[in-house]
């Protein structure tokens, strides 16, 4: 078949971009099969990369611990991905040897011992490290970053516990770490929140749910305030397309800053939900007065102000030029949805992020008490 400059422009020379052709078409266009190892594989992200990797060909080999989903990839139907047992902290005896591949994706950098460990031993033995870091490394939140703006600085490089404080500023020295070992051929992807089926946090999951359960739902800010994540798959698909584009650097991983909103957010959420609902927007100055965290309490939303001005507006431009996609709004709260449904009942009882329904009631009660007490 002929393809047309135009659709193959559109589509990217590589990687995600294949996504958007004919399968006839992306046939002609994949990059040769690659032998990838996976550190980590198994969690959130991890098996959405070895689904869409298997897909276009590539050989996989996963090394971890063997403890978090064990069972995730066994069966006949995954005897062609190879998986190796270890501890990236005391035991990787399993990736000794002389054996290569062309490129490792690492989901498991928290500490940069960890990475110094894993990249000194495979140095000489990948083309390319893929190390998956996040936004949080940036130093300040009060203007959108890009690429170039500073990192977070630890008052103590040699911590080894992560916390809130510490997370972001661990992340940047893993990246520094993978550079340090294989200059020149490290690939850093900083994405930000993560969401989509399977994640195991709830710091999405959350609205979709709530939305299903029906009734008023107590909503930050307002309906215009900007909020930025990306779904999983967008982001799995990125990922392997700077493998097979063999592209270096650094990229933010997110939604296009100013596509997304709050307020669309959930209104989509409601339109997946099987119960009918109602939103009621409360200030976030009423909000802080009532001790209701951005964030946690009111999951993927940060009031857009003072220090934190440039939330919702980091830049991606760089990674879309490299072929990251961002699918539907729509597609990502069905699927997050579909997903939660199918959890057992006892787990759906306990969310691990959102406001809990009896707080959420109470604030909402002050709040419409408070706009009946104003003159």
């Amino acid at each position: 078949m002929s393809i047309s400059r135009r659709d193959f422009l559109a589509a990217g020379a590589a990687g995600a971009g294949l996504l958007a052709l004919p399968s006839s078409a992306r046939t002609i266009l994949r990059p040769k099969p690659r032998k990838l190892l996976v550190l980590g594989g198994t969690g959130f992200l991890g098996p959405h990369f070895v689904e869409i990797a298997r897909k276009h060909g590539h050989t996989l080999t996963l090394f971890n611990r063997g403890k978090t989903n064990p069972d995730k990839f066994s069966g006949e139907q995954f005897n062609d991905i190879e998986q190796l047992h270890g501890d990236r902290k005391s035991d990787m005896k399993a990736l000794e040897g002389d054996r290569q591949w062309d490129a490792v994706l690492d989901t498991s950098a928290y500490l940069p011992a960890d990475v110094t460990r894993s990249a000194k031993l495979l140095a000489s033995r990948v083309k390319q490290y893929l190390i998956v870091s996040t936004i949080s490394v940036y130093a300040k939140n009060d203007a959108p970053n890009d690429e170039t703006s500073p990192l977070a600085v630890l008052a103590d490089p040699n911590v080894t516990e992560v916390t809130g404080e510490t997370y972001g500023g661990l992340k940047a020295l893993c990246e520094q770490a993978a550079e340090r070992e294989l200059p020149g051929r490290t690939t850093v992807v900083r994405p930000g929140l993560i969401v989509g089926p399977g994640d195991n946090s709830d710091r999405f999951t959350y609205w979709p749910a709530r939305a299903d359960r029906g009734g008023e739902i107590l909503a930050p800010g307002s309906a215009a305030d900007p909020t930025q994540f990306i779904d999983v798959r967008d982001l799995a698909a990125f990922l392997l397309a700077t493998i097979e584009g063999g592209r270096f650097g650094i990229y933010n991983a997110d939604a296009a800053p100013g596509s997304l909103t709050m307020g669309a957010l959930l209104s989509e959420c409601q339109h997946a939900a099987k119960a009918k609902s109602s939103v009621t927007w409360v200030p976030a100055d009423f909000l802080e007065a009532q001790k209701v965290s951005p964030w946690q309490d009111m999951p993927a939303w940060i009031p857009a102000r003072g220090e934190y001005a440039g939330f919702g507006r980091t830049s991606v431009a760089k990674a879309r030029a490299a072929g990251l996609q961002q699918r539907p709004l729509r597609e990502t709260v069905s699927a997050t949805l579909d997903w939660w449904r199918a959890l057992p009942e006892e787990r759906r009882a306990k969310p691990k992020a959102g406001i809990a329904a009896t707080r959420e009631a109470e604030v909402l009660k002050a709040w419409h008490e408070s706009k009946k007490a104003k003159p």
